[in-house]
Order: C-alpha cells, then sequence, then structure tokens
C-alpha cells in the first residue's frame, strides 16, 4: 500500500510540475506547435502584440503580451517572420539569459546575407538562440502527416540550451539532428527552399537525351519518308517513336550510374593513390547516381508498357491483315526460320532478365530496403547485380539490331539507327570494366584502395578535402 501511495503521489507532482513553453506569435504554425506540445504534456503561454484579438487558439493556452509571456518561460519559440524581430530590442532585459528557438524561413535562397537565427542572436545578444523546427510545416503538424519529415535539424552555440530543445523534439516523437554551432543555420534555412537538390542533373540529363533522340528518330521516321516518298508517318509520333526513345533513355541513363565509377578507378590507377579529391563535377555525378537510375527504372517502365500495347495499335493490326492476306492470295507460305525464331526469344528473353534485375536495383535502393541488408550485401546488388543488367539490357539491344547494324539500307541521310547510338555508352562502360576486372590491373586497384599509394606525396593532399574512397 505503501508503494502504490508513492507512486501516486509522484504522478501528481510530475503532471503538476508540467514545463512551461512560451511561443511568439500566433499564426498557423505557432497554433500548430502549441497544440502539438499541450498534447504532449507541456504548459503553453503564447505572447501577442494584440492577445485580446488572438482566437483559434489550442484550449488550455494562455495568451499575454510579449513581455508578460517572456517571464513566465525561460524557452521561447519564435514563430514570427524575420522583418518583425525589432521588436525584440525592446525586451532585451526581459530575455537575457532565456532560449529563443527561431523556426523563421524565407521566401528564397540567400535572401540575406546572413540567417535568421545569427541575426536573431544580434539583436538579442543575452539569449541563447538555438536553430530548429524551420523543416516541419504547420499542414504536417495539424494533420500528423509526419511520416516523411521527422527529422528536425537543431543547431546553436550553447550546448545545454540546444539539449534542451532537442528534448523538446524527441518529446514530440520527432527526431533531432545536431548539425553543430549557429553558422549551421543558413544551411538549415535553405534545406526547406531547396527543391529536389540531387535530381536536377539527372532530370535535366534526362530531359536532354529524350528531347534529342526524339528528333533524331522524327527525322529518320517521319521528315525522310515525306520527302522521298510522301508518306504521312506523323501517327509514329504517338507511340512508335516514343516506344524508341525510352528504352534508349533508360539504357543510357544505366550505363550512366557506371560510368563514373569506371572514371574514377581510371583517376585512381593514373594518380596511383586514393588520398587525392576527385574533380567537382566527377564527384557531383556519384552523388547522382541513385537518381539516374531511378528515372532509367521509369524510362524501363513505359518501354514495357508502350511494348505491351503494341498489338492493340491500329497500324499493326492492319500491316498483320494486309500482309496474311496478300500471302493468301499469293498462294505463299513463309517459311519459318529457327535462327530468327532464335533472335527473337533471346531478344525477349534478355529484356524480361534486365528488366527483373532493374527492378530489384531500383527495389533496394529504397531506404527502407538499404536499411535492412549489410553495406557487402547491397553492394553485391548494385554493383554486381548492376553490371550483370547493363550486359543484359545491352544484349538485348544487340540483339534487337541483329544483321541491321552495319546494312548500309539502315543508313537515313547517313544517320544510323538511334539504337546504334544508344550502344555507344554501354559497350564502353563495359570494355573498360572488362580491363579493370583483369587480374593484373584488379590487384594494384585493390591495393590503392586499401590505402598503398604509388607515391605519397599525395598523402598531404587528403588532409585538404575529400579522399577518394
Amino acid at each position: 500500500m505503501e508503494k502504490t501511495t508513492d507512486v501516486l503521489l509522484l504522478t501528481m507532482n510530475s503532471s503538476e510540475e508540467q514545463e512551461t513553453v512560451c511561443i511568439f506569435g500566433t499564426g498557423d504554425f505557432g497554433k500548430s506547435l502549441g497544440l502539438e506540445m499541450l498534447q504532449c504534456g507541456y504548459s503553453i503561454v503564447f505572447g501577442s502584440r494584440n492577445p485580446q484579438m488572438s482566437s483559434l487558439l489550442p484550449n488550455g493556452a494562455e495568451v499575454l503580451s510579449y513581455s508578460e509571456a517572456a517571464q513566465k518561460s525561460d524557452i521561447i519559440i519564435m514563430a514570427i517572420h524575420r522583418e518583425h524581430y525589432n521588436f525584440l530590442t525592446e525586451l532585451t532585459e526581459v530575455l537575457n539569459g532565456k532560449i529563443l528557438v527561431d523556426v523563421s524561413n524565407n521566401l528564397k535562397i540567400k535572401q540575406y546575407p546572413q540567417s535568421n537565427a545569427e541575426y536573431l542572436a544580434q539583436l538579442v545578444p543575452g539569449a541563447h538562440v538555438v536553430k530548429a523546427f524551420n523543416t516541419i510545416s504547420a499542414w504536417a503538424l495539424q494533420s500528423r502527416a509526419l511520416d516523411a519529415s521527422r527529422q528536425v535539424f537543431v543547431c546553436g552555440n550553447d550546448s545545454k540550451a540546444k539539449q534542451r530543445v532537442m528534448d523538446i523534439v524527441r518529446s514530440l516523437g520527432l527526431t533531432p539532428l545536431d548539425k553543430g554551432s549557429l553558422m549551421a543555420a543558413n544551411e538549415i534555412e535553405n534545406y526547406p527552399l531547396q527543391l529536389f537538390p540531387m535530381w536536377k542533373f539527372p532530370f535535366y540529363l534526362s530531359a536532354v537525351l529524350c528531347v534529342f533522340f526524339f528528333f533524331y528518330c522524327v527525322i529518320r521516321e517521319v521528315i525522310y519518308p515525306y520527302v522521298y516518298e510522301k508518306k504521312d508517318r506523323t501517327f509514329h509520333l504517338a507511340i512508335s517513336i516514343p516506344n524508341r526513345v525510352f528504352p534508349i533513355a533508360a539504357l543510357t541513363l544505366l550505363a550512366l550510374v557506371y560510368l563514373p565509377g569506371v572514371i574514377a578507378a581510371i583517376l585512381q590507377l593514373y594518380r596511383g593513390t586514393k588520398y587525392r579529391r576527385f574533380p567537382d563535377w566527377l564527384d557531383h555525378w556519384m552523388l547522382c547516381r541513385k537518381q539516374l537510375g531511378l528515372i532509367a527504372l521509369g524510362f524501363a517502365f513505359l518501354h514495357v508498357l508502350y511494348t505491351l500495347v503494341i498489338p492493340i495499335r491500329y497500324y499493326v493490326r492492319w500491316t498483320w491483315t494486309n500482309r496474311t492476306i496478300a500471302q493468301a492470295i499469293a498462294k505463299k507460305e513463309r517459311p519459318f526460320s529457327t535462327s530468327t525464331a532464335w533472335l527473337s526469344d533471346s531478344y525477349i528473353a534478355m529484356g524480361m532478365l534486365g528488366f527483373f534485375l532493374f527492378v530489384l536495383l531500383g527495389i533496394t535502393s529504397l531506404p527502407s530496403v538499404s536499411n535492412m541488408v549489410n553495406w557487402r550485401e547491397f553492394r553485391f546488388v548494385q554493383s554486381k547485380l548492376g553490371y550483370l543488367t547493363l550486359i543484359l539490357c545491352t544484349a538485348h539491344t544487340l540483339v534487337y539490331g541483329g544483321k541491321r547494324f552495319l546494312s548500309p539500307s539502315s543508313l537515313v541521310w547517313y544517320l544510323p539507327s538511334a539504337y546504334v547510338i544508344a550502344l555507344i555508352i554501354p559497350c564502353t562502360v563495359l570494355v573498360i570494366k572488362f580491363i579493370l576486372i583483369l587480374p593484373c590491373i584488379d590487384k594494384t586497384l585493390t591495393r590503392i584502395r586499401e590505402g598503398w599509394e604509388r607515391n605519397p606525396k599525395f598523402s598531404e593532399s587528403a588532409l585538404n578535402g575529400k579522399t577518394d574512397i
């Protein structure tokens, strides 16, 4: 009984000793964050320039003037815009020694010469400024849609103040990530303004590839027949030409996923060390490989879908019907070719196997899947099976071309078929990779990646930048 009474007393005391947090600002974010903190057991007091005019605030929250609200708590969340910070100079004495949590964002990157948090620290030098919560939206807090944005970046110069803010973040069911001193606030404030930063290069590259090969195919399949044969082939623009562009883009992008690794290996062999930084363009390229691969997988899916609709196309059904009728009238039977059947089945089989491995690569690149495998397993799938995928997809295209590769009849205005051009990068990557895995070269490359140097003087450069890993 005594133990039960002690537990009840402890529970009552803990519920009575609610930590009070002050929120400056009664806008959408301030109200949403206040409601979330109330539900987590905090006592909330809002600071407003017009306390009597504030409405639609969470039940149980108190609304006072800025000065009165600041005296209620030593943690103040600044849910107001930077342009309204000037009034804080009047509260310098009240805010002295308190923790100011800056949650503001800007409308564009580098809108001001210094971050909002650093500007706040200058206005109130006696306070401990911490940057946090700016990557969480009011809508996410209201709708509880936090699955994709549970990570909260936190930075500040005072470690104790930063730790208290991180404790609040954890109590809300979010994950704090310490980004260091307040100098990191600029980077944190730019984060919500970035629109798919790692996807820009892959998107632009994909767009250039698609536009180039689309117009290349238009010249061969639409303009040329119209100029020399007066045939209208514009209907090819809807399905035929896209179904040429999509597999070409998929194969080229897949090859570009593995090309930077090959270039990096050549650089390491040439330099004889891994302790030298890659060029910036190569470094950025290697960081975008996942995005390039996923876009390539998307094009592969489109190629599969477009291929499946071929039998129901009017043009295809008309061609097959006319060919059958012409053979019936001429009483000629087209002989069965075993070699053609082998080529056709091999072409389809390699395409299906390549697509299956392509999908497997895409699945293992998902964070929920990659976190479940160790580094060796992930590398085996992405590297070994990745090259096997590239081999199968390249062979799929080679078999499709068959004997037509070097045939003069396949040239249109001296332009080869589009799939011939599409094979240049994949074949180059595979040939170089085959050379790199030769025992005499692979042994040297492995030693370099384990730390051996042909010229030890390059080891000093490792102190000046990133190393080649």
